[in-house]
């Protein structure tokens, strides 16, 4: 299958982006913390786009792979920084290459070797909220996924793409669309899609695996998040939490939070939404969405987060009624 099929380029500097893979050998890959099925489909794409190549690829982490995202990672490639590997065991990178972000609250544990390598930094990123990580970035805001970056990379480097390649894009181009029904779809999303099915992804097994998977813990944490729904001018904002206590109440565990707050929008009338899911270290991990003029990522900047206009996220340290106001004031005003 030849990647460009049916697809429009984006405006990055492909050229440069090859010339960079072409002068290298040693390639290490890194994607955000809490990670979506974007940042570890594209980041294992790129790795097998890489290997292709004869390159040597690592891919290091500060998180332990999600129990939904595993059957992408079939070969236990992604390793956690300061457990699976030192900082000292990478210093013979010659590339850092970091996707799904350019945001240094999402590296966690990873941010000091960013920060420190000796290695060139590249990003590969779709987010309109941007830090300076000191890389050469490769950022395309229209894209709807980072998947598609990756995408056309293996086009500029004349990499045919495998099945191997085609079931991590595939996930990471639906999962970041909400399955095709997020604005962000377009034609260009479906034809890039068809490519993709054609080079061999299976759309609905991959739907079986992402969704239809859930541990009986995850399922008893959906139910507590929709138990204590609220719901605020005329159901325009609706808003739930969960605590640190329910996840091990439900024999749940961190990622089962994954993607709750995209089932509030099924209430009828919602324009923002918004969850806190309290972490381990304290403080709560605060997600919003948005389906009316609301820019998510202009009020997750007020919490030192970002992502896009539609969907966003930030950290919020404190309590809970302190965090929950805090955010709740802000979206309020940002729907006045």
């Amino acid at each position: 299958m030849n990647p460009s099929d049916g697809v429009c380029p984006s405006p990055i500097d492909w050229a440069r982006f090859v010339e960079i893979v072409g002068g290298h050998e040693r390639f290490l890959l890194t994607t955000h913390v809490r990670p979506d099925c974007d940042a570890i489909g594209s980041t294992m794409a790129l790795a097998r786009v890489l290997d292709r190549l004869g390159k040597s690829v690592t891919i290091v982490t500060a998180f332990d792979m999600p129990r939904t995202f595993r059957f992408l990672d079939p070969d236990g490639r992604f390793r956690r920084i300061g457990r699976d590997v030192s900082c000292d065991r990478l210093a013979a990178i010659e590339v850092l290459m970091v996707l799904d972000t350019s945001a240094w609250a999402q590296l966690g544990e990873m941010g000091d070797l960013v920060r420190t390598t000796r290695a060139m930094k590249v990003v590969l990123d779709h987010h309109v909220t941007s830090d300076d990580l000191g890389a050469t970035l490769f950022k395309d805001t229209r894209a709807e996924a980072t998947g598609r970056l990756v995408f056309e990379a293996a086009s500029q480097l004349k990499v045919p793409i495998t099945p191997e390649i085609a079931r991590p894009l595939f996930a990471a181009l639906a999962t970041d669309t909400g399955w095709f029904r997020f604005a962000s779809t377009t034609p260009q999303t479906y034809r890039l899609a068809a490519v993709l099915t054609e080079a061999g992804a299976v759309p609905h097994q991959m739907y079986k695996d992402l969704y239809e998977n859930d541990s009986p813990g995850r399922l008893r944490l959906v139910g507590r998040a929709l138990a204590r729904v609220k719901t605020e001018s005329d159901g325009r904002l609706i808003h739930t939490y969960l605590a640190l206590n329910d996840f091990a109440e439900a024999g749940a565990v961190p990622s089962d939070s994954e993607d709750i707050i995209n089932l509030t929008l099924a209430a009828g009338g919602t324009e923002v939404a918004v969850i806190l899911v309290e972490q381990p270290a304290g403080g709560f991990k605060v997600s919003f969405r948005s389906r009316s003029a609301v820019d998510c990522s202009e009020v997750a900047s007020q919490f030192g987060g970002g992502g896009h206009r539609a969907a966003a996220g930030a950290f919020v340290p404190g309590e809970l009624d302190a965090a929950q106001a805090r955010v709740l004031d802000a979206v309020r005003a940002a729907m006045r």
